[in-house]
């Protein structure tokens, strides 16, 4: 009877475990496919290279990365192959840097947003496409740093003889819980999350602000802010997806680190790490329907390339092609 149950219990997480790969593919195609749209869109339309657009090129990098290493990677983890104890924590490592760069790629879009709108006249001066793309590469070096941080000593106790001892390779065997818990989420996450949120607040208070002054303001500030308003509120939609889709997992992971006897279930950590994955594929989707520029590239690039069709005139001028006064206008 007992070896009956334990059969049918194995059996119940084998089909868990597969439908968990299944869901874990599906996302990762999706992440792949649609991030690197992203990417062609803005190589494709000058009018969108600017820094804002050096940054969402950076999270679309990132979540193409978890489409290709961050998502196989996983699924590795949770099948809990044998392996040695530190390419196990190297390959837990590499998730954590593409997750860390993420959420400073967003930082850094929320930084490039407020000056946008704090000092209008001089942020073409000061925030130029060359430091745009030195803020990239600073965002990613940090990211490395932060997330090698366990190879350098903050992991759990290796096995004595380290070299030929292989375990059974999962997130939780080589990750020390307080690093997760007090530096990779209180420090890099709730962190910045919530210098984001005062960035954004101040962001829609100063333009309400100047939207309101209508007495005061010309048609062409005015255009301008309802422009920025517009391109902000798709942003924070973008760090508000981020922020729900992650959170989940590292609230989880609070738990079981200062509440050792609370039982989270395996199959809400199954459900945590789906949504933080299934983040990367959203982001494409929130920039098709609410960034026009984009969208309309977009739009050009399937014609031309998926449907062999000749883009339609109103449409060149926002994507392929030579691009017009009147598009540098819109801009």
């Amino acid at each position: 009877m007992v070896k009956m149950s334990t059969l049918t219990v194995t059996e119940s997480w084998e089909k868990v475990d597969l439908m968990y790969i299944s869901i874990e593919s599906t996302i990762a195609l999706a992440s792949v496919l649609g991030n690197v749209l992203v990417v062609l869109v803005v190589c494709m339309n000058q009018a969108l290279r600017d820094p804002t657009f050096c940054f969402i090129v950076s999270l679309a990098l990132a979540d193409i990365a978890v489409g290709v290493l961050v998502i196989p990677l996983a699924v590795v983890l949770s099948l809990g192959l044998n392996t040695l104890f530190y390419n196990c924590l190297f390959i837990s490592c590499l998730l954590l840097i593409i997750t860390q760069s993420s959420i400073l790629s967003l930082l850094a879009i929320a930084i490039d947003r407020f000056l946008r709108v704090k000092i209008p006249t001089r942020y073409n001066i000061i925030v130029t496409q060359r430091r745009g793309w030195v803020a990239v590469g600073l965002c990613w070096l940090i990211s490395f740093l932060t997330g090698l941080v366990p190879m350098a000593g903050w992991h759990r106790t290796p096995p004595i003889n380290v070299s030929m001892t292989a375990i059974e390779c999962q997130f939780t065997n080589v990750m020390c819980m307080d690093y997760m818990v007090y530096f990779n989420f209180f420090v890099w996450v709730v962190v910045p999350l919530t210098i984001m949120i005062g960035l954004y607040a101040e962001i829609f208070r100063v333009i309400r602000r100047q939207l309101n002054r209508r007495a005061e303001a010309t048609s062409d500030s005015s255009k301008y802010y309802r422009k920025e308003l517009k391109l902000a509120k798709s942003l924070a939609l973008v760090l508000f997806l981020f922020a729900l889709c992650w959170l989940p997992l590292h609230i989880m992971n609070s738990i079981v680190f200062f509440c050792p006897t609370c039982n989270v279930p395996k199959s809400a950590f199954y459900v945590g790490i789906f949504m933080s994955h299934v983040n990367s594929a959203l982001n494409p989707v929130v920039y098709a329907f609410r960034i026009q520029r984009f969208r309309d590239t977009l739009i050009q690039i399937i014609q031309r390339f998926v449907l062999c069709k000749t883009p339609s005139a109103n449409l060149s001028q926002h994507g392929l092609g030579p691009i017009t006064e009147k598009t540098q206008v819109q801009k």
